[in-house]
């Protein structure tokens, strides 16, 4: 009879065991020194190594000769453990055996010394499954054994096992087996057995395993089957994934709009009779490496990619933010919940969930704002004046030509606007300069962004002097590339007032508390913005927001 994969090359050893170093150091040094625990509890993710260390430990407890705590594998002993024949060790699944009648049972048998055995040893496997009365009944047991029994117990959830439980156990956990260790394990097994296996092709059934060492292995069981050479392409096919390249073209599509594009992916799936779920999950997953890599500094850390991976997921990093990197990931979230809901209808919440992320405005949800609110942002804080569309350039180019009406009287008067004295009484006869008080092309050429801290700046002014307040309010804030304050006002009049009642410099120091920054006199540029409204960044934005 075909033994499966996984059982033929199950550990016999500590030594054998992968990825799991920080445990088996420990229980070879027990066994070396005869320290072992009367209790174990092995908790871990699935396929992590719980049952075959307890198997192995089984063996090493009985040994008649360990070598450096290993079991020796040829003493009566570990034969009859190892090929199940040992009535002293006995190991019971609690997801079939989880009543009190069971534990009472084993707490009547611990009382008799082993038959042939040295020690007698219990394994309860998914401890988990038992009831509220069997731990019960396990717990005195548990507690104060004989000293000729060994408990070993195995969970995948330690969250249900009562706290009496852990308390009363050494307690180890098993982690997941990292994606390069069980590259190297499915690599020598597959030499060891014949089997044509290409190195991409094992990272990828490892990352599939999702750290587990029997999935990878039986994942390699079945590529093996189509008796050919294991390609990605076949394991993609196998196991029903699309594959990363895929993953990224729908990505691109969604940042493009490229409908159809993701409507064919999402054919593709259907017409290849593969789970469209599965297909969901290589997407989140996409995601999830996306979102890491916008957000942490140090994401290779946290990623199975390559440096060549990690390059083009940068790339196309840059064309999300983070506010429409979650919104997409609590949406694919909900999808993948209403897939397994309603399996008839899968195919549909796919392409509406997709056709949802391309735009964001076909949803009123808080994310959805959000996401089109950092979009706005993200343009404005790249705008630069010199990116204006050619239409706009030939309507400044027009607006600049002169006017035909007649030129006026060159002896008129200049131009008066309301100026207030020091004493604060209104003067209608102070002249204004027909120059700016500071060049209005002082930040011409440079690429200019709105100011974050506006309105938090204008309120603290206001809490200082209302006055001063009102005529910087009504100016545009900008910085520009050197990071000076670029304030643009309507009029020259409201310039002139700014600066002549500002006499405690209030304005200089609410911009430099706001943005943390030491602000001077020389840091603040005055512009006039003429009477024509120049066409700005919320122009453009406004209109290609449409």
């Amino acid at each position: 009879m075909h033994q499966a994969l996984y059982r033929k090359w199950r550990p016999a050893t500590f030594d054998e065991v992968c990825g799991q170093e920080h445990i088996t150091s420990i229980l070879k040094y027990e066994i070396d020194n005869s320290k072992f625990s009367h209790a174990y509890l092995f908790c871990g993710s699935r396929g992590t190594g719980k049952t075959t260390c307890a198997k192995i430990l089984a063996k090493a407890v009985n040994c008649l000769s360990p070598v450096n705590g290993n079991p020796c594998g040829r003493c009566e002993a570990c034969l009859s453990v190892e090929a199940g024949t040992a009535t002293d060790v006995l190991e019971m699944d609690a997801a079939s055996n989880n009543g009190v009648d069971n534990i009472r049972d084993i707490r009547d048998e611990v009382v008799y010394a082993p038959s042939s055995l040295k020690y007698r040893v219990y394994i309860i496997d998914e401890v988990h499954m038992l009831s509220a009365s069997a731990f019960n009944a396990l717990l005195k047991t548990l507690e104060e054994p004989p000293a000729h029994v060994v408990f070993i117990l195995a969970t995948t959830e330690l969250h249900k096992l009562p706290a009496t439980i852990i308390s009363r156990c050494q307690r180890f956990d098993f982690r997941r087996i990292a994606t390069e260790v069980l590259k190297n394990r499915l690599m020598y097994i597959s030499s060891q057995e014949g089997i044509d296996l290409c190195e991409d092709a094992a990272i990828l059934l490892a990352k599939q395993a999702q750290g587990g060492m029997r999935d990878a292995i039986s994942l390699l069981e079945l590529c093996a089957g189509s008796r050919e050479k294991i390609t990605t392409r076949l394991v993609n096919v196998t196991v029903g994934s699309s594959g990363r390249d895929e993953m990224l073209r729908v990505c691109e599509a969604i940042c493009d709009k490229d409908y159809e594009t993701i409507f064919a992916a999402v054919n593709e799936v259907v017409q290849s009779s593969r789970d469209i779920t599965v297909f969901w999950q290589d997407l989140i997953s996409v995601y999830r490496d996306l979102l890491i890599i916008k957000t942490s500094k140090n994401a290779a850390e946290y990623l199975d990619l390559t440096d060549s991976e990690i390059k083009v997921m940068s790339a196309l990093s840059q064309r999300f933010t983070r506010e429409q990197l979650s919104y997409h990931c609590s949406m694919l979230e909900d999808a993948f919940f209403s897939m397994q809901k309603a399996n008839a209808i899968r195919r549909i919440v796919a392409e509406l969930t997709l056709v949802k992320m391309c735009d964001a405005s076909l949803q009123a949800s808080n994310e959805a704002l959000l996401a089109r609110i950092s979009a706005l942002e993200n343009r404005a804080l790249t705008y630069s004046p010199q990116e204006n569309t050619a239409p706009v350039q030939q309507a400044q180019d027009k607006a600049e030509q002169p006017a035909p009406q007649a030129q006026k009287p060159a002896d008129k008067k200049p131009r008066r606007a309301p100026v207030y004295d020091d004493d604060e009484e209104f003067r209608s006869d102070a002249p204004v300069s027909a120059k700016p008080v500071q060049s209005p092309t002082a930040s011409e050429g440079k690429a200019i962004k709105p100011f974050k801290s506006r309105a938090e700046a204008v309120d603290r002014l206001t809490g200082i002097n209302a006055m001063v307040a009102s005529f910087y309010k009504v100016a545009k804030w900008y910085v520009d590339g050197d990071g000076k304050i670029v304030l643009k006002f309507p009029s020259e009049a409201n310039a002139a007032n700014a600066r002549h009642f500002d006499t405690n410099g209030d304005f200089l120091r609410v911009i430099s508390a706001v943005s943390g920054r030491q602000y001077t006199a020389a840091d603040v540029i005055y512009e006039i913005e003429g009477e024509k409204s120049e066409y700005t960044v919320i122009d453009e934005l406004l209109g290609n927001a449409d």
